[in-house]
């Protein structure tokens, strides 16, 4: 199937979903994350700031802050591909920070703030996507994003970043079509299990 139809469908799956139901699939996914070994032992751990289609992640963040741990969102560049992890401190940080057109929070661009790869790099990466299979293999939104911060992760750490995408079973799939920038994740983690490879 290929990756505009692949994308229609699993969107269209999860806009039936309740949102009662999205906040059950989004407990029981934190859940598996904050028991799952690699996060335990993770010190710097970038997060995404969900949307409404995507597993909530306001507990994680809260986990991630009280633990001590560094926290990372993404800063999304407008009209490009590029993306980097900045510095999240505090809950009170989290609730001043601006909106964008996406309606996603996130610092301004032009504000300061540590970038994680400019002062050791991650540990951990949780991804979101529209699709994923087993395998690990993730259909994005098309941008690119994250392909290419795997990327720049990969030339930049000693040790790449362990990798891990939250998704609602709904789009969970037998097969995402792969392309030679796709890097697959080491972990999917939903509500009906997790799949890694």
């Amino acid at each position: 199937m290929a990756k505009s139809a692949l994308r229609k469908r699993v969107k269209a799956a999860v806009s039936q979903l309740s949102s009662e139901e999205r906040a059950r699939q989004s407990r029981a996914v934190t859940r598996q994350l904050l028991a799952l070994p690699q996060y335990q032992q993770s010190q710097r751990v970038s997060v995404y700031l969900s949307m409404p289609d995507e597993i909530q992640t306001g507990d994680i963040v809260a986990d991630l802050l009280r633990a001590g741990k560094q926290c990372f969102i993404p800063r999304y560049e407008s009209g490009s591909s590029h993306m980097d992890m900045v510095r999240l401190h505090s809950a009170a940080d989290l609730a001043a920070l601006p909106t964008t057109k996406w309606n996603i929070q996130q610092p301004s661009l032009d504000e300061q703030r540590e970038e994680a790869l400019q002062t050791g790099g991650l540990d951990l990466i949780l991804m979101p996507g529209l699709a994923f299979s087993r395998a690990g293999h993730r259909l994005g939104r098309g941008r690119g994003y994250y392909d290419r911060y795997l990327t720049r992760c990969r030339e930049a750490q000693r040790r790449p970043p362990f990798t891990v995408a939250l998704a609602f079973a709904e789009q969970l799939v037998d097969e995402v079509p792969v392309e030679e920038t796709d890097v697959p994740v080491d972990v999917v983690l939903c509500a009906g299990g997790e799949g890694d490879h």
